[in-house]
């Protein structure tokens, strides 16, 4: 479990913020960018059909279509 240690300010306007050590912020960017990794590979994976081709198949298209 990810341990953090916020810092609660409030700015001159009275708006409520909260201050986290780099490190801290930075974990928790990781962990959220894993996280979305984790749904769009769920999100790709149900929209798979089973249908494969050869990346070398893959090229020659791209390349046709490319000129």
């Amino acid at each position: 479990m990810l341990t953090i240690h916020p810092q609660y300010i409030t700015d001159t306007a009275g708006k409520k913020m909260v201050m986290l050590p780099e490190s801290e912020f930075s974990t928790i960017m990781d962990e959220l960018e894993a996280l979305e990794d984790v749904r769009l590979f769920d999100e790709a994976k149900k929209e798979d059909d089973g249908e494969r081709i050869l990346f070398s198949d893959y090229l020659k298209e791209r390349n046709a279509k490319n000129g």
